[in-house]
This record gives C-alpha cells, sequence and structure tokens, in this order.
C-alpha cells in the first residue's frame, strides 16, 4: 500500500520505517526542513536502538523517502498517518492545533479518497474533530472525496520502539465503517502474519480511550509503589522484595513495579495530565489520576531529601549525578526526573558533574554551568556525593569499592537502586536506597 507519514518524530519515524519493513511504499512528511535534509543523507535525529539500521534499509530498498511538503506526500496515498506533537497546555489539557492543521493539509492535497489514521496520542472524540476540519477543508474546495477517520493509537517503548512496533502485543485500530476497517486490516496483514497478536477492532472513540487508559494505568503502577516504597522506608522494610512478591501474582505483574523517581518522558506525565482533563470535560473528577500526578511529584523531591540528610548542607558541595535521560535506552530529556533533581540541588547551592552515555546534548543549554563528563568514572571522582536517576546498565558495572576510591565523601543515593545496597554498605559507603530502610528505621 501507498503510506504517507505526517510529523516524524519519534512515533512517525519508526511508524514509517516498520511500514516499510512490511512492504509498503512510505512518504515520511514533516514542516521542519533540517530534520527532512538529515533523514534523506541518513542521520536519524534522536537515539533508538535499531532504528537507523532498518530506516537505511528502508532506503535502500525505494520503500521510504522523505519530504517537507504534503503535497509531495499525500497525493495518491491510501492511507495517511498523523503523527505530530499534542503538547501540554498550561491547563493540561493536550493542543490539539498541529493535529488540526495536518488534517485540513490532507484534505487540500488528497487526490483520492484516504484513510486518515490518528497516531498522535489524542483525547476521546478527537476522531469526529478531524472528520469536521477534513469536510471543512472539502467545502472550502469544493469536492468530498470522502475521506475516512481511524485511531490506531502506538504502544511503543522509546529505546524498544522498533520492537513495540514489528512484534507488538496488541494492534488497535478504531473505525466507525467497514471500509475504514478492510483498509486498516490489510495494512497491518503482513505483521500479523509474521507475528500473530491480538487485533483489536473496535470504533473510533473507543480506541482513542484504550490509548489514555493503558498510558495512565502504567503510570499509576508507578506512583503506587513508590507510595509503598515511602512506606518501606519508615517502617524498615524493603519495597524490592515486595514488588517481587507482588509480581508472582498474575493478576499484578512484575512490570512498572519500580520504584524510583518516578515517570518522565513525552508520554506519561502529559497523558495523565490530559486524561483528567478529558475526564472533568466530559463530567468526572479522575481523582486516582490526580494523586497519581502528585505522587509522582513526590518521588522527584527524594534525592535532594536524601543529600540533605546525609550531607547537612548541600550547598558549595559537588554532587555527580548520573542518568538524565528519563530512561535507560533514550536520549529524551522531556520531562526527566533527573532534571527536577539537578534543578533542586542547583537550587540548594550545589555544583553539579553529570554523565549520560547518550543524553547529555539535550541539556547542555540548560546547565551552563555544570561539569559535563564523558565517563561515569570523570562525574564521580572528588564528588562529594553521587545520585543516581537513569538506571543504564554501564552505571551497575561499576564496583562498590570502586565507588568509595573516587568520591570525597562516601555518601550515594540510588534514586534507581542500581546497586546492591548491602554491598555498598560493606564498602563502607552512607547510603540511601529507594525504599529500603533509613537509619532510624533499620535501628528500631
Amino acid at each position: 500500500m501507498r503510506i504517507a507519514v505526517v510529523g516524524v518524530g519519534h512515533v512517525g519515524l519508526v511508524t514509517a520505517a516498520c511500514m516499510a519493513d512490511l512492504g509498503h511504499e512510505v512518504v515520511g512528511m514533516d514542516d521542519d526542513a533540517a530534520k527532512i535534509a538529515s533523514l534523506r543523507v541518513g542521520s536519524v535525529p534522536f537515539y533508538e536502538p535499531g532504528l537507523p539500521e532498518l530506516l537505511r534499509a528502508g532506503v535502500d530498498a525505494g520503500l521510504v523517502r522523505f519530504t517537507d511538503e504534503t503535497a509531495d506526500a499525500v497525493p495518491g496515498a491510501q492511507v495517511v498517518f498523523i503523527c505530530v506533537g499534542t503538547p501540554r497546555r498550561e491547563d493540561g489539557s493536550p493542543n490539539l492545533s498541529y493535529v488540526q492543521a495536518a488534517a485540513a493539509s490532507v484534505a487540500t492535497h488528497a487526490t483520492g479518497p484516504v484513510v486518515v489514521a490518528e497516531k498522535s496520542t489524542v483525547p476521546v472524540r478527537t476522531g469526529e474533530r478531524i472528520r469536521q476540519a477534513l469536510r471543512l477543508e472539502a467545502q472550502a474546495r469544493g469536492d468530498d472525496l470522502g475521506h475516512e477517520v481511524v485511531s490506531n493509537p502506538e504502544f511503543l517503548k522509546e529505546g524498544t520502539a522498533v520492537a513495540d512496533t514489528l512484534r507488538p502485543d496488541r494492534v488497535v485500530v478504531g473505525a466507525d465503517s467497514a471500509g475504514a476497517h478492510a483498509a486498516m486490516r490489510a495494512l497491518y496483514e503482513p505483521l500479523l502474519e509474521r507475528h500473530p497478536c491480538p487485533y483489536v477492532a473496535t470504533d473510533v472513540r473507543t480506541a482513542e480511550l484504550i490509548k489514555h487508559a493503558s498510558n495512565a494505568f502504567l503510570a499509576t503502577k508507578i506512583s503506587f509503589i513508590n507510595a509503598v516504597a515511602r512506606i518501606c522506608e519508615l517502617a524498615g522494610a524493603d519495597v524490592h522484595t515486595v514488588a517481587d512478591a507482588m509480581g508472582h501474582d498474575a493478576r499484578i505483574g512484575r512490570a512498572f513495579l519500580n520504584a524510583g523517581l518516578g515517570y518522565g518522558g513525552s508520554c506519561f506525565p502529559k497523558d495523565v495530565e490530559a486524561f483528567v482533563h478529558i475526564a472533568a470535560e466530559l463530567g468526572y473528577d479522575f481523582g486516582l489520576l490526580r494523586e497519581t500526578d502528585r505522587i509522582n511529584r513526590e518521588a522527584k523531591q527524594w534525592p535532594l531529601g536524601q543529600l540533605r540528610r546525609l550531607l547537612w548542607n548541600v550547598a558549595d558541595k559537588q554532587i555527580a549525578v548520573l542518568g538524565v535521560a528519563f530512561k535507560p535506552g533514550t536520549d529524551d530529556v522531556r520531562d526527566a526526573p533527573a532534571l527536577d533533581v539537578i534543578d533542586a540541588v542547583i537550587a540548594d547551592g550545589a555544583r553539579v558533574r553529570l554523565h549520560d552515555p547518550v543524553a547529555l546534548d539535550g541539556v547542555r543549554d540548560r546547565y551552563p554551568d555544570a561539569v559535563f563528563c564523558d565517563k561515569a568514572e570523570d562525574a564521580l571522582r572528588d564528588a562529594h556525593a553521587v545520585v543516581v536517576c537513569t538506571e543504564w546498565d554501564e552505571y551497575r558495572a561499576i564496583a562498590p569499592q570502586r565507588l568509595a576510591e573516587l568520591l570525597v565523601y562516601p555518601v550515594v543515593v540510588d534514586a534507581r537502586a542500581v546497586w546492591d545496597h548491602d554491598a555498598l554498605v560493606a564498602a563502607g559507603l552512607t547510603v540511601a536506597t529507594v525504599g529500603r530502610p533509613t537509619d532510624a528505621a533499620a535501628q528500631s
């Protein structure tokens, strides 16, 4: 099939590369001319394992090309994916102006009936607004080609986006006509032949809600275990053993029960706020999600509290921060919990030494006075304390004894439970591990 992808950010570019891998002919479109120029020479503008190789294969096979003109991408397309951003407004609602503009542009340049597929995460009933935008543009042009609108939410995770797209645990398609469902089923047939998985065919509104409900539930799971972590610290218990035991229950599962700094990135914070706003507009107070958000904000304050407890005065100390990306496997620093930690320790008068394997470029402008280190050991050397904010595997490889040798003060604030707590203590380090007893709780 002939596919157009409007917006080639993380979701759009992965979608384009994976659709080409399935044998479809894909044109990726973005109004960022610099991004398109970069993609044309094979440079992926963000870190995503496996994506550059997959994209290069699609380009070499003549199945993927890029343009900054909708008029070049849309004509002749059978399916157009809208993958533009939906940033938060100040009140927590999503800004859908880019979605509206994309829909109008599709209607302007389509030369035949098109299935317009929402890939961006949007509120329920956005499909109806897209239909309206398509209809208004058709009326202005004096034609009506009979475009269809479907919701086809993505469930990819940064760092494993290619595998999540080509080997998903489900495909969700919401459409309100048999023709639109038939087109999307044909689109995904090559994937389903390779990787049989549930294909959830539903209406547009239900599909839109599935995406927000999924992300909000996972965020709630994270906040729940972080609340339990606070109780464990106070009671003298170990949240990691609690989570392991909980995870043996098939009704609960172990995934997303890792206590730490909470959730970040481009999806969970935005989607939780958006779902609260959507519910309120529909007349329901989603108090559970408001508490999820509150606990998440609280989790990001934990490291500073521990630094104050262990160092007494943070001012004028050098603090090593390991990890700035919101999670391992990506260079994405949008809403990264590490940024809240860094901001807090700087506000307390500390100097920071930063390391991350791939994400430092994303924060250089934000922290002009920070020391940026190419190696983790360079960040640790002569620091008065270390805070681990992202659980990269290379940090796990640093031996506790080596930490003790590099740090001026033997203070470790392990906000991601990267190291074995008892091994750190045995090496003579003073340790705060998320979800483990504080000194007072351990002695009671």
